[in-house]
């Protein structure tokens, strides 16, 4: 799977073409997420076929997730196999966001790619996006944010409520705020 572009960003600037299409698509995910959030645990295929519609590709009959669910977005959101996702997280994809086969993803994780300037002149007026690529076989602990423009090393585990804001190689457990590396994964002797 690929790695992310440190220097791939989408800048879109208020009270433009690309702003407007922005909301749209935020109104486009909101009305399909609320769909979502009207559903249960048992109404799996319809939130399938809902995730699907949101983000524009088919997922996989393995594919999960349990409402509710947020996002601004979808049509950036790219999905492997065997996906779980579970209650109450939010995708924010204006950047791109590839999530791997085998990927679990905790309640209340934060996955957002975009965000805006430091600059308060700015702040206002600007919105970037940035990429986040999840890698296969990662587990996202519940109440973690990854940030956007990092890439999450395939095996690894980001610890509950750790928010992680640069890349993490593969096989590793991180923790905190910023994540860090607190243990290594010997993916290769596993049982």
């Amino acid at each position: 799977m690929r790695k992310v572009d440190a220097d791939a960003a989408k800048i879109i600037y208020g009270q433009t073409p690309e702003s407007a299409e922005m909301v749209k698509e935020i109104r486009r995910a909101m009305t399909i997420t609320s769909a979502i959030n009207l559903l249960t645990f048992n109404d799996s295929d319809k939130v399938r076929a809902l995730f699907s519609e949101l983000i524009g590709k088919q997922v996989d009959e393995k594919f999960m997730l349990i409402p509710p669910f947020y996002a601004t977005g979808g049509q950036q959101t790219s999905v492997g196999r065997n996906v779980f996702i579970n209650q109450n997280c939010t995708f924010y994809d204006l950047g791109g966001l590839t999530i791997g086969d085998d990927v679990m993803i905790g309640p209340n994780v934060n996955i957002i790619t975009s965000g805006h300037p430091i600059e308060p002149s700015q702040r206002h007026s600007v919105t970037i996006g940035k990429p986040i690529v999840v890698q296969r076989n990662v587990w996202i602990a519940a109440g973690a944010t990854i940030i956007g423009g990092v890439t999450i090393g395939e095996n690894s585990v980001i610890a509950a409520g750790s928010v992680v804001t640069k890349d993490v190689p593969s096989n590793v457990v991180v923790a905190g705020n910023p994540a860090k590396v607190i243990r290594l994964i010997d993916a290769d002797n596993e049982k």
